[in-house]
């Protein structure tokens, strides 16, 4: 497998002084690399280098500086056998290509290019690198050219046999390839440049060890201890990375000559690194002396879930404060008391830890420190308080409390404890964090305020243009008091901003923006966590559309407005606590009331959709329970956009119906009553047929049982207007007689209109009847009959009256009701509502007989030509459901010498002979009449 190719750098054509080309022997987040001359007048410039044992060579890796970039580098590549001399005058070089770096502009001179490439298996001792040209920009002044790292990858060369002519042979041309990706195949992925020049130092060998060990494990089949070391080796890289840019940090430090922040970054990667490699455990993982160690090949707390987690990295603050505490311990401080006995008494002793000035200081102590009797103390204190400070390094004197309670962080420890009475007067240090901050937050309101940054400036840039940045930083503060007096503020703002103001002030925003600009703030206010934001953000949102909006802002402005703050409202109103999605359901209901919202419909069709299975319950029942309210308010629409339309509704009422939450179902439920109530044949045509199937479901039956309800509702209803209205031709029959003779005149017009009305005339549409079958020529004939028995009926009827003088009744000649009384529109009444063996049409309301009902449909309504007549069955069917009819099981051949009831499709048998009068009017006859239970009560 391919591994680095150690090598030193022989020759440079010209380099920096301050960059020399033996900064290329190394890898590492330190590296400044090799740097030409400035103002050399060279094009090109040459470096050779020399491997320290003859390779193979697979790939090659250069790293460009970021703006000192070359246009392109020429590879080439020298072989001298050992058994040869190797001079400068005799080497030859074979050219191998050239690399053509990019002008870095795209990035804007920040990041680094790294070229990798790949070379046929080649053998050689020296690599020649030919940099030519120069890419111009604003940074490169001096005409210079940079090359940060090189990196050589292949094998140490493997030499057979030498021939006839004393040169040596490959063994292998093959490169190593990786069977996975079909990339060359690395001993280490320490050995890529990418990564050893970003990684510090000694976490590379450390992960190298590792590597090696997990090469161990595999052939000794300890999976699991390779799996610890396989996630021990990804968390070092990214501690690796971190400690990187400290000595990155260090380096520039010591360049400014800053050697106080180097030492604290000097301590702050020792502390760091001592923290990674414990909490890791890498010593334990690394088995020093080869001893296999019985608990890495069991599961541990660190590698249990995953990719172990790294330690807090410490700031120069956490250092400066760890040092001063190591420096200051009670051991420490009695070795300091020591040597100044010591130099007091005359004999001179070097100082043993570098932090401890030994010197006096030359001013005086801190009154803190009086008490000390080391003058050593107050001189480290002078020093430490003059410290430079670092950008990361927050200034200890920035605060009003800090001269006399220190930092927030953690209290000032310089100070020994040497009394119980100091021990006891410290305070507890939540207490002391608490009462510092709010005396800081009092001290400047707009501390815990935290400005805004490039992204979130940005996003807030309108409503920054139209309410200023004190406002916005308002909305967007950790505090959630700043939060409510945003809101508060935006109100406020909303209620001053009227028309006269804009038309007044040229330089004012135009309300669209400022609604525009409250609708992006108030997005973010209406998602807060904390409830008291979240209620001040639903009344903004409530002032804003019901105050602000109506007369100002346009149509399309609206409906952006309400895009952006409705599907936040909706998440909401879903959410389990009662008080939010109750706020949640009024402030979008208090939306749909704005006018400009509900002209252009953009409430309703977000709660109209299809309320799937898998919703959750409470934000079904909310949006069904939000749409019933509009449904309530607004009414039910015929605009196929508003989403309050019969289909629309009752789509979403089914849907309802089967959610698996019973809640859910009940406010579905009301949906389809309050569309039923307006279309019933769409309602029917969205559920499954009525039938005994179906209502076995005992939701179907609830279901069809209130739909029951309401048809007779509506029956009786339209009965009533056409009793006192006389809209319909039987109205007259229906008013209230107002004399004897009238009623008299009344109930006879009743009677031939609702059941002789159709056998009247027979002879006359006899002709237009009898092209029908036998069947059907039965049931003319049956007909006629039944007007002969209607007629018989009546005179039986008024002789009983006739002699019942002394006590006049009024009899019904079909079902043999009577009542007490002379007033005949009880009878009429009677006819109306209550007699069995009558009926109403489906199609024109006229009340008939039940036994001329499908001769009634046929012949006489004035739906005549939308029905025919079945010829299996004799019953008169509407044409377009006329094969859903033949495909029913009532639909069979009609037997010999009987009828076919209408109501219930049941076969009534000798109805000449009073199979009529049997079935409708026994206890156990026909299930499909109603009027039986009317009759009932009214007896």
């Amino acid at each position: 497998m391919a591994k680095k190719i150690p090598f030193n750098v022989v020759f440079a054509s010209d380099e920096d002084v301050n960059f020399p080309a033996s900064e290329l022997n190394n890898h590492g987040p330190t590296v400044h690399g090799w740097r030409s001359a400035p103002d050399g007048g060279l094009d090109s410039h040459d470096i050779i280098l020399r491997f320290q044992q003859p390779a193979k060579i697979y790939r090659i890796q250069l790293l460009a500086h970021q703006y000192l970039i070359p246009e392109k580098v020429e590879l080439w590549l020298h072989y001298s056998p050992k058994s040869l001399p190797s001079t400068p005058s005799s080497q030859y070089f074979d050219f191998l290509g050239f690399v053509a770096l990019a002008d870095n502009a795209n990035t804007n001179y920040k990041s680094r290019e790294l070229q990798s490439v790949t070379v046929c298996p080649r053998r050689g001792t020296h690599l020649k690198l030919r940099l030519i040209g120069v890419q111009g920009n604003d940074y490169n002044g001096t005409g210079q050219i940079s090359l940060l790292a090189v990196n050589v990858l292949g094998e140490d060369l493997e030499v057979g046999p030498t021939n006839g002519n004393g040169e040596e042979h490959l063994v292998s041309e093959a490169p190593p390839l990786d069977t996975a990706t079909g990339e060359l195949a690395l001993a280490s992925i320490c050995d890529d440049l990418l990564f050893s020049m970003y990684v510090e130092e000694s976490i590379v060998q450390s992960i190298r060890e590792l590597e090696q060990r997990k090469v161990l494990a595999v052939n000794a089949e300890r999976f699991e201890y390779a799996r610890k070391l396989k996630l021990c080796m990804t968390a070092l890289r990214s501690a690796g990375e971190r400690l990187g840019r400290y000595a990155l940090a260090k380096r520039q430090a010591v360049q400014q000559e800053d050697f106080t922040t180097a030492r604290l970054r000097k301590e702050q990667i020792e502390m760091y690194r001592a923290a990674v490699l414990r909490q890791l455990q890498v010593q334990q993982l690394l088995e020093p002396q080869g001893v296999a160690l019985g608990t890495n090949d069991q599961s541990c707390e660190i590698y249990a879930g995953g990719k172990p987690s790294l330690p807090a990295a410490p700031s120069l603050q956490d250092v400066a404060q760890a040092l001063a505490e190591a420096t200051f311990s009670p051991k420490s401080l009695t070795s300091l008391s020591l040597d100044d006995k010591s130099s007091t008494d005359g004999s001179q002793g070097q100082p043993g830890n570098d932090s401890v000035v030994a010197t006096p200081a030359p001013a005086p102590a801190p009154t803190s420190l009086q008490a000390t009797p080391t003058p050593s103390l107050g001189g480290w204190r002078k020093s430490h308080d003059e410290l430079p400070q670092s950008p990361r390094l927050p200034s200890r004197h920035s605060s009003p409390m800090s001269s006399r309670q220190g930092s927030l962080r953690r209290r000032n420890k310089s100070v020994p404890r040497n009394s119980y009475e100091d021990y006891e007067e410290r305070a507890i240090p939540t207490l002391r964090q608490e009462c510092q901050g709010n005396a800081l937050l009092e001290a400047d309101p707009n501390r815990g305020r935290s400005r805004l940054n490039d992204r979130e400036r940005r996003q807030a840039a309108l409503p920054i243009l139209v309410f200023g940045s004190e406002l916005v930083e308002q909305f967007y503060s950790r505090q959630f008091q700043d939060r409510e007096d945003g809101l508060l503020r935006l109100r406020t703002f909303l209620k001053e901003h009227d028309l006269e103001d804009v038309s007044g002030n040229e330089h004012a925003a135009s309300p669209n923006k400022v609604a525009r600009s409250a609708a992006l703030l108030l997005h973010r206010a209406v998602r807060d966590a904390v409830y008291s934001v979240f209620g001040q953000a639903t009344e903004t949102v409530r002032m804003l559309f019901l105050e602000y909006v109506p007369g100002r802002v346009s149509p399309n402005e609206v409906a952006r407005c309400v895009d952006r703050l409705l599907p936040e409202l909706l998440a909401k109103s879903g959410d389990p606590s009662a008080r939010l999605h109750t706020l949640a359901q009024h402030t979008i209901l208090s939306i749909a009331a704005c006018p400009e919202v509900a002209e252009q419909h953009l409430v309703a069709p977000a709660l109209s959709r299809s309320v799937g299975s898998g919703t959750h319950q409470r934000l079904a029942m909310s949006r069904l329970q939000m749409l019933e309210q509009l449904v309530h308010t607004q009414g039910i629409s015929t605009d196929k956009h508003s989403g309050l339309t019969c289909r629309a509704l009752s789509e979403c009422g089914c849907s309802g119906i089967h959610h698996p939450a019973e809640p859910v179902r009940k406010v579905a439920e009301r949906i389809l009553l309050l569309v039923y109530k307006v279309n019933p044949r769409l309602v029917r045509k969205q559920l499954p047929p009525d039938d005994d199937i179906t209502r076995r479901n005992l939701l179907y039956r609830q279901l069809f049982t209130e739909f029951d309800k309401l048809d007779l509702d509506r029956k009786q209803e339209l009965l009533e207007a056409n009793k006192y209205g006389g809209g319909h031709s039987s109205g007259d029959a229906a008013t209230p007689p107002a004399d004897k003779a009238s009623t008299s005149s009344d109930a006879s017009r009743l009677m031939t209109s609702r059941s002789g009305h159709g056998l009247g005339p027979v002879a006359s549409s006899n002709n237009g009847y009898a092209s029908c079958n036998g069947k059907q020529q039965y049931n003319e004939q049956l007909k006629r009959s039944m007007l002969s028995v209607s007629n018989s009926r009546k005179g039986s009827a008024s002789n009983s009256e006739s002699n019942e003088d002394n006590s006049p009744k009024i009899r019904c000649p079909f079902c043999d009701w009577s009542c007490v009384g002379s007033d005949a529109s009880q009878l009429d009444r009677h006819y109306w509502k209550a007699c069995p063996f009558l009926t109403k049409c489906p199609q024109c309301s006229q009340v008939l007989e039940v036994a001329a009902l499908n001769y009634h449909l046929t012949t006489e309504c004035d739906a005549k030509e939308s029905y025919v007549v079945c010829a299996r069955c004799t019953e008169s069917v509407h044409k377009q459901l006329y094969e859903l009819h033949q495909m029913e099981d009532y639909c069979r051949e009609l037997k010999t010498g009987a009828a076919r009831c209408p109501l219930c499709h049941d076969d009534v048998h000798l109805p000449q002979d009073g199979g009529w009068k049997l079935h409708l009017l026994s206890a156990g006859g026909c299930p499909g009449n109603i009027r039986k239970k009317n009759l009932k009560k009214s007896n």
